[in-house]
């Protein structure tokens, strides 16, 4: 399988943070989004962000800024279709994504990813980790997305869909299984963001 093209999802509303964006407050000595930048660079052969609003506010990151397509906040998905169609300008095949807001996030995502969706005409597979009392967990921004389904994705958009597991289901997306849920810690509030200075 060829090496996918990588975006990060920070087109959030952030509320539980006061709003603004998540992935420039500082994270050591550096940013959430630089930590995610430099676990997914290595992986991956380019990288996006994934924002909506003025993108002059990421040049000092120089990645190529991508806003949504569909209107209003419609989650990420709209990120994903958003990814997909730069993708598909390209000519890539597939994509991986990753938040802006998790920054611990495993060095082998992508081959993981990739594993689990080995056979599958159309590779769709997203991360999970198991789960004592769930069974597991499934972390639907962290995902490996075919370009040949972008069509399809916005038409599920266009309709309504929102959640990333109802699309993903409807196409036997596969969960690509990763042994340590911490890795997948996200800052969602200030208490958050002091537990990652610690992780750190």
């Amino acid at each position: 399988m060829k090496q996918p093209l990588g975006v990060i999802l920070a087109g959030g509303l952030a509320t539980r943070m006061g709003g603004g964006d998540k992935g420039a407050l500082p994270l050591g000595s550096a940013t959430l989004l630089d930590h995610v930048m430099a676990r997914l660079s290595p992986q991956v052969a380019g990288l996006a962000l994934n924002a909506n609003g003025d993108a002059d506010r990421f040049a000092r990151y120089g990645l190529p800024v991508i806003a949504d397509s569909i209107d209003g906040f419609a989650g990420p998905l709209a990120g994903v279709l958003a990814g997909l169609d730069w993708a598909a300008e390209l000519g890539a095949d597939t994509i991986v994504t990753a938040a802006a807001d998790t920054p611990f996030f495993p060095d082998d995502l992508v081959s993981v990813l990739q594993a689990g969706a080995t056979g599958m005409t159309h590779p769709l597979a997203l991360a999970a980790t198991p789960h004592p009392d769930r069974n597991k967990v499934r972390h639907p921004t962290f995902g490996l997305w075919p370009v040949a389904l972008r069509d399809d994705l916005r038409a599920a958009l266009t309709g309504g869909v929102r959640k990333v597991v109802q699309w993903s289901d409807q196409h036997q997306g596969r969960l690509a299984m990763f042994p340590d849920e911490a890795a997948f810690f996200n800052v969602n509030t200030p208490e958050d963001l002091a537990k990652a200075e610690t992780m750190l």
